[in-house]
């Protein structure tokens, strides 16, 4: 196994505030860069996953933007109450830790029911976190496109798509970094896919639990264990709005 890079991306401006539909054709979407395809959890000793998932990645002076693509020939769901274990399903998956210092994080999950889970943690579980389930990104906007048809087994799907918007207001008060960031600024961010094996069940489906799920990820953690902050990827803020230049991304 190589050693494990954190991917890194340039998060560039929106030209004008994004509608949160989970269509993915608006100006600053068509010129923001995607991340490489996602990659198993695990890194290069699994292999790739078998349908192609990426993301990218805007901001503006209110919100934090996330989208994704999710290759699915079979996209189904069950859970429809806000704060369920969104994960029992099929979904994605975004980590959040603003200044990177490996504590308090927030994390965010949807389905393709648009049923989410939020939830905000002051350290990770393998230091003795415990997760506030009440918490809520106040204010948050997401939808989900399905195309295809969800939970009917007699046809092939191409996929489903998610866009969010997080308000910076909502994670002001465990940021401990400027939030909204300024240019410049870096973040610590991940995302992930659970994808579950399933059988078709009167002209739906039933999940499996065995063999259990798939996690794809971007940036690899080098374990089934998403709470490693410091695994998670590097994002960078950018003054340029989308696709009116460019800049590098800066170590540090």
């Amino acid at each position: 196994m190589s050693a494990i890079q954190h991917e890194t991306y340039v998060c560039y401006r929106a030209e004008s505030p994004l509608q949160i539909d989970g269509h993915l054709n608006e100006p600053s979407w068509k010129r923001a860069p995607w991340t490489p395809l996602f990659v198993d959890i695990e890194g290069d000793v699994r292999p790739l996953p078998r349908f192609g998932t990426r993301a990218m990645m805007l901001w503006d002076d209110q919100y934090f933007y996330f989208a994704a693509d999710m290759e699915e020939p079979h996209v189904w769901g069950t859970l429809t109450k806000r704060d369920s274990v969104i994960c029992n399903d099929n979904d994605f998956e975004i980590f959040i830790d603003p200044d990177g210092d490996g504590e308090h994080y927030m994390e965010f999950e949807i389905n393709p029911l648009n049923a989410v889970w939020d939830l905000y943690l002051p350290k990770a579980y393998s230091k003795g976190g415990q997760a506030d389930h009440d918490w809520d990104f106040v204010g948050i906007k997401h939808a989900v496109q399905v195309d295809g048809t969800v939970n009917c087994a007699d046809d092939v799907d191409r996929g489903w798509t998610v866009e969010v918007a997080i308000p910076w207001t909502s994670m002001a008060e465990h940021a401990h970094t400027a939030c909204p960031p300024k240019p410049g600024d870096q973040w610590r961010v991940n995302f992930s896919r659970v994808e579950w094996s399933f059988e078709r069940y009167k002209g739906g489906y039933l999940r499996k639990d065995e063999p259990t799920c798939d996690n794809w990820v971007w940036s690899p953690q080098g374990a089934i264990n998403m709470h490693i902050p410091e695994m998670w990827g590097h994002v960078q803020f950018s003054s340029i709005v989308a696709g009116c230049g460019s800049e590098p991304f800066r170590p540090r």
